[in-house]
């Protein structure tokens, strides 16, 4: 059987002070990168949160915050 729950090393890599928003804080995108692979779109930050250039997110329990590009909401403010 695999286990779907990350494990806590894996889910909290942060290891500075002060420590890196949790993967459930609203502000979580402001954690430190522990590996960057702009070539293909995404990042990992030290809270477990893989971010992707497209501002989606996918959080360490598997759960995925959607897209929210910033050019998408002037569009449509000027609708």
């Amino acid at each position: 059987m695999v286990n779907s729950e990350p494990s806590p090393a894996v889910a909290r890599a942060c290891a500075h002070w002060p420590a890196c928003p949790d993967a459930d804080a609203p502000d979580r995108e402001a954690a430190l990168p522990v590996a960057t692979h702009p070539e293909q779109g995404w990042s990992l930050l030290c809270n477990g949160v893989v971010l992707f250039e497209d501002t989606g997110e996918l959080l360490p329990d598997g759960r995925i915050i959607a897209p929210r590009r910033p050019t998408d909401a002037r569009v449509a403010a000027q609708a």
